[in-house]
């Protein structure tokens, strides 16, 4: 962290006198740094290559040195913002309020974070952080009883609500109904709430244990 403080005073000095960096001067982890910092600033849509070069005071085809694109990016982006908010299963509980835990968790993170539920639905998320996040769910499943298939698709049941509902969830969270809109599309809307996420998500993992067919022993 100090490392990083330090290259981005340096940064400052550059363009207060009007100079490029140095070649060398950035990484791959500074480069994920800047993006965290525009995404929390002016959001993931107005993020781009040329906008992170200008904020590292570095010419755009730099930072290709060291991603391949936005893309590749990204993927890093979401592996420290998993990192941080770790959307992991409870330690200790039922099973059932354990993978609770993790699946809202990872909603509010995709929530509040539209670059990461933009990778989330773009491509399967194979990062360090998020494959230690799937096998510790399996791992729950089997504990509890279920056989290696079983607890596959109970994983897979709950992963594929989760990333559905928060993208449902943040496409409509901007939307204001005209005054004529019936009572029936404001029900509609308060269903993509997190109150009913959770309730969905008990039918849900209720069904898996019918399903199943084995209760938490």
């Amino acid at each position: 962290m100090a490392a990083v403080q330090g290259t981005q005073r340096a940064v400052r000095a550059r363009r207060r006198s009007g100079q490029r960096a140095p070649r060398g001067t950035i990484s791959r982890g500074l480069i994920v740094e800047a993006a965290l910092r525009s995404l929390r600033t002016t959001g993931f849509d107005h993020m781009t290559i040329r906008s992170l070069a200008a904020d590292l005071d570095v010419a755009p085809m730099s930072l290709y040195r060291y991603i391949r694109d936005k893309d590749d990016l990204m993927d890093e982006v979401v592996e420290e913002l998993l990192i941080q908010s770790q959307p992991m299963p409870a330690i200790k509980g039922p099973w059932q309020a354990r993978l609770t835990a993790a699946a809202e968790g990872l909603r509010r993170l995709l929530v509040e974070e539209p670059g990461a539920l933009y990778v989330y639905l773009r491509h399967p998320v194979v990062t360090p952080t998020a494959i230690r996040r799937m096998e510790m769910m399996l791992k729950i499943l089997r504990e509890t009883g279920y056989d290696a298939a079983s607890s596959k698709a109970a994983y897979l049941a709950v992963q594929t609500y989760t990333v559905g509902f928060a993208a449902l969830e943040a496409s409509r969270a901007s939307w204001v109904p005209p005054e004529e809109t019936s009572g029936t599309a404001h029900e509609l809307l308060a269903m993509t709430s997190p109150k009913q996420f959770a309730s969905g998500l008990r039918y849900l993992l209720a069904g898996i244990e019918r399903e199943a067919g084995k209760g938490p022993t």
